[in-house]
């Protein structure tokens, strides 16, 4: 029986193009589709990684000076509104030691009263003037009245201090009061006028 003869050309075919064939005719389509600005053999990334990237790299400084100066405008603005906090009282953007409700009574129970302490700057100037003048008669006086003002002023810190906190007492029984009578006491010294937070209530009003 004669043998078939096979044909030159497959016998010394080359393996290189047999290989590179058998690649080019494997599938190589995926069930995702492909980005056109993904690499190549590399699915579309999910929407939400994209989005996530994005966000990354639009959030992330690219030098220190940019980052530098991202934070002082953010400093600014924090400050302006505690400026702004302060003028107006609103409780959102004031600083640690004024919020809460504690404060708030503690501050407007001090605004509501007549405070001996809150005149304590003006009287103390004119006690400095009156020993400075070369009378005797007149040291002796500022003498005597720098021992009144400051028995007046702790009498009527104590006063205040005690009403207060059987105050802070009925009305926030489960707070933490901690501090307040102390901040409380601190405001009284200072003059109306140039206390911070400004005053919300009256002269006589009910805090």
């Amino acid at each position: 029986m004669r043998r078939e003869r096979l044909p030159l050309g497959f016998v010394f075919r080359s393996r290189a193009k047999e290989e590179k064939a058998a690649t080019v005719a494997s599938p190589t389509d995926s069930s995702q589709p492909r980005d056109p600005q993904a690499p190549k053999g590399r699915p579309t990334p999910k929407r939400s990684q994209a989005q996530s990237k994005r966000r990354s790299v639009a959030s992330t400084p690219m030098t220190r000076k940019e980052a530098a100066k991202r934070q002082r405008e953010e400093r600014r603005t924090a400050l302006e509104r505690q400026r702004q906090a302060l003028a107006s009282g609103d409780e959102r953007y004031l600083p640690a030691r004024d919020k809460g409700p504690v404060r708030k009574f503690a501050r407007n129970f001090v605004d509501s009263r007549f405070n001996i302490a809150e005149y304590f700057l003006p009287m103390a100037v004119v006690i400095l003037v009156m020993s400075a003048l070369p009378v005797v008669a007149l040291k002796n006086v500022a003498l005597l009245l720098w021992l009144v003002v400051i028995v007046l002023i702790v009498l009527d810190s104590l006063v205040t201090g005690v009403r207060l906190k059987k105050a802070l007492r009925e009305r926030f029984p489960d707070e933490n009061k901690r501090g307040a009578v102390a901040y409380a006491l601190m405001r009284s010294l200072q003059m109306r006028r140039l206390r911070l937070p400004k005053p919300q209530v009256k002269r006589g009003e009910r805090p």
